[in-house]
């Protein structure tokens, strides 16, 4: 069953009157580029995601960055919290209406975006390469498709797991 949503301002007025509180429901490497200050941090996929005591008698509002994950995960964010919400927009739009973040321009950004741009990168170099230099450079540009099929069908990404290592990923906060 999925969580009705409340608006940005809505979202605000109750928070600000200690009645609700902001949970955020995204992974760590996001959370450490851009946060809302006071939000608990309580990701889908850490368990279990939230106990009641951590809510007290406040109406938890849930959000993400855009909201599509809230939506996606609002079955299992309902079963936590029947009388939760969800905050339209997300983050993006909790700033657009002008509520406070906190911004870390040093931290990196979130793993899956790294990976989405390396990706795009060796594909598009693999096909360039291929086309003015030699026609091999297109195996690298299928290696890293197959790479991205197989993560998809898995849920497991070797790239990933690769980028996570490298020096401007290390010791992010949890």
């Amino acid at each position: 069953m999925p969580l009705d949503t409340i608006t940005p301002t809505r979202a605000r007025a109750l928070v600000d009157a200690g009645q609700a509180v902001l949970v955020d429901i995204r992974p760590a490497d996001e959370r450490a580029r851009v946060s809302i200050a006071g939000a608990l941090c309580a990701p889908v996929d850490a368990q279990p995601l939230m106990t009641q005591e951590a809510l007290g008698d406040r109406t938890p509002i849930f959000f993400c960055r855009s909201g599509n994950r809230t939506a996606v995960h609002s079955d299992q964010l309902h079963a936590l919290a029947p009388k939760g919400l969800t905050l339209d927009g997300g983050i993006t739009a909790w700033e657009a209406a002008g509520g406070p973040v906190i911004r870390n321009r040093r931290a990196p950004i979130e793993i899956m975006r790294q990976v989405q741009i390396t990706a795009g990168v060796l594909i598009l170099s693999g096909v360039g390469l291929a086309l003015t230099v030699r026609p091999e450079f297109l195996y690298l540009a299928a290696f890293v498709g197959a790479g991205l099929t197989f993560a998809g069908v898995t849920g497991s990404c070797a790239m990933a797991r690769m980028l996570a290592w490298m020096p401007w990923n290390r010791n992010q906060a949890a």
